[in-house]
């Protein structure tokens, strides 16, 4: 067994049976933790010292459409239409397999150098079997944990053809990924579905496609608002009617959704992830953690897209418990009176940005705290900078101050892809892939007859 031991460290566990450790030791061995306490012996094991380090559990980024890498802020001042129309029905039109490919690499890369280590990997531009295969090649090349969600585009509607929303999800592909590459679900990169539900699908579509990953075993998750002008008006009722609603799937946002259907489908043990800091672009509706957490849930955080926004999921969480705190305070100030207590605090945060984030991709069992018995995915954050020191509280620190800079080490299945503040992917490569990916995306640029706005 390759035993590994991290020593020193201040370590916050979430879980509230082993508690955390102002000075402790965490034992790996192999791809899981073996021990967690002060004083732990490991004569045979490589020593890490962490004195001066807090070690959290890998952060999880619930939601993100990771080959959108490529196109790292080009809407800072879009509306959600304005997405719609130049993403889906524009650049993911002529995206190709090179630029995905790329766009995982770089995206996954951001997101471990940040501290994450699980992704649910939304990918929602597979025009092609190729394109599918790229963004899968680029989420293994990394060593990142990820659930890739496979998804379909959403086209314009040409004379003749079926609108995306009377196109099931294509059964070939499940089936092509979940009997090959993609059969392993204890593999770092494993399957799930990416599905156009009732807000982008007809009642048929969305009843097909609960179908299928149900019969091939797999987390399924959709985009919910519940506008007026969603597809299906029934919504998910007729899902849960049919027995098929469960903590097997899970929506994102669902900033409109009336009371009776969002404890209808908590009841039924579905997840929601909120993704905040793109929803504060454009939702006229305050996002849904606080109404998740008063019906006895926890909301898991997603970074959603980088046109908008950063992609860390520091800023995500950070903004998430500042956001929540507005809200907790619109509701309850009475005649401005003083605020006697804030109702979320920053280690509920934490909690889900990790085992909330666990239980919505089904991982929390592996993933999500570090308990023994669950994979090495881990967490060094250096805490002598000048932005977090003095440390009093380390919940705090984590939640409050830390960035991607505080990162010195990321493990992920007790493998380090990052130590002492270095990926390990070569920094030369590094800068190959980066290259290639702003060539590749000027290319899908031109092709989409899109025009970049002049400074």
């Amino acid at each position: 067994m390759n035993k590994k031991i991290i020593k020193n460290a201040t370590i916050i566990t979430l879980d509230p049976s082993l508690g955390d450790f102002p000075d402790g030791d965490i034992l790996v061995g192999d791809d899981k933790i073996l021990e967690v306490g002060p004083g732990l012996d490991a004569a045979d094991a490589e020593v890490i010292d962490a004195t001066g380090m807090i070690v959290i559990p890998g952060l999880i980024n619930a939601h993100i459409h990771t080959w959108q890498a490529g196109l790292r802020g080009i809407a800072g001042n879009w509306t959600s239409v304005d997405y719609q129309k130049n993403i889906h029905r524009g650049i993911a039109m002529k995206y190709t397999p090179e630029a995905t490919y790329l766009g995982n690499v770089i995206g996954a890369l951001g997101q471990m150098s940040a501290g994450t280590t699980t992704i649910m990997d939304w990918c929602h531009v597979n025009a092609t079997p190729e394109h599918t295969d790229g963004a899968i090649d680029g989420l293994q090349e990394t060593g990142i944990r990820a659930l890739f969600a496979h998804g379909t585009v959403k086209p314009e509607k040409k004379e003749g053809e079926k609108h995306f929303s009377e196109i099931p999800h294509p059964r070939s592909e499940i089936e092509r990924l979940r009997k090959g590459r993609l059969a392993n679900d204890d593999a770092l990169v494993t399957l799930g579905m990416a599905i156009l539900g009732p807000e982008n699908s007809t009642k048929e579509v969305m009843m097909h496609d609960f179908a299928l990953a149900r019969e091939f075993g797999l987390v399924s998750s959709s985009h919910t608002w519940n506008r007026k002008n969603r597809i299906c008006k029934e919504g998910f009722y007729p899902v849960a009617e049919a027995g098929m609603l469960g903590p097997d799937h899970n929506i994102v946002h669902g900033n409109y959704l009336v009371d009776d259907e969002l404890k209808m489908l908590i009841d039924h043990g579905v997840t929601v992830t909120v993704t905040p800091t793109v929803e504060a672009q454009s939702a006229k509706a305050d996002p849904l953690s606080g109404r998740v957490k008063k019906l006895g849930d926890q909301p898991s955080l997603g970074s959603d897209t980088e046109v908008f926004v950063a992609g860390d999921m520091f800023h995500t969480m950070r903004f998430a418990l500042q956001f929540q705190h507005a809200i907790d305070c619109r509701e309850q100030l009475n005649d401005n009176m003083p605020l006697e207590k804030l109702a979320t605090s920053p280690r509920e945060a934490l909690e889900w940005s990790t085992i909330a984030g666990a239980r919505a991709l089904q991982m929390e069992d592996r993933i999500g705290s570090l308990t023994p018995g669950k994979k090495a995915d881990l967490v060094l954050l250096k805490i002598d900078d000048v932005c977090l020191q003095p440390v009093h509280d380390p919940i705090n620190a984590v939640v409050l101050f830390a960035d991607r800079s505080n990162v010195d080490t990321v493990m992920i299945g007790g493998s380090f892809v990052k130590r002492n503040g270095l990926l390990r992917m070569p920094a030369d490569q590094i800068a190959r892939k980066q290259q290639m990916l702003g060539a590749a995306v000027q290319h899908v640029f031109e092709l989409a007859g899109y025009q970049q706005p002049v400074m």
